[in-house]
């Protein structure tokens, strides 16, 4: 698969997944992991993560059934007065701004009220690392680290 149409598909697939459901809304598995899942034709992605404070997950997806792309992260609110629901309340919404250019998390930036989410990157769809940030009255209240890119089958 290309890097556009994978791009494409993966804005897709988080649009209509925890950026749209999140905590609630997702199935519920024997090992205690919590996931979403989208597919389209013959294209499926899976967004697999345990716990809620702190969490740790990953997501995975499949063409014609061979794992082709991947991404781990690790995320936790870290302050002690700011509601950890009204944080994940707003990191859904920058999650919504998710690009083709850089199809991981968020937006570079997004600021709604009180609250700003910060997310750097390095590298491209290929491989990358990167991290958010959520600041509250400019204090940090919430970060999250997160890496991956293409998975080649060892033949």
């Amino acid at each position: 698969m290309n890097k556009k149409k994978l791009a494409n598909f993966l804005v897709k697939a988080k649009l209509n997944t925890y950026a749209s459901s999140g905590e609630g809304e997702e199935k519920i598995i024997i090992d205690g992991s919590k996931e979403l899942t989208f597919e389209e034709k013959k294209i499926k992605y899976k967004d697999c993560y345990f716990g809620y404070n702190p969490f740790i997950g990953e997501e995975i997806v499949w063409e014609n059934n061979k794992i082709i792309w991947g991404m781990n992260y690790y995320g936790q609110v870290i302050s002690k007065t700011v509601p950890s629901a009204k944080i994940y309340k707003f990191l859904k919404e920058a999650l919504k701004t998710v690009k083709e250019n850089k199809p991981f998390r968020g937006a570079n930036k997004y600021k709604r009220g009180d609250f700003e989410y910060i997310n750097k990157i390095e590298g491209d769809i290929k491989n990358f690392k990167g991290k958010e940030k959520i600041f509250c009255n400019n204090k940090l209240a919430y970060i999250l680290t997160y890496h991956g890119g293409f998975i080649q089958k060892k033949i």
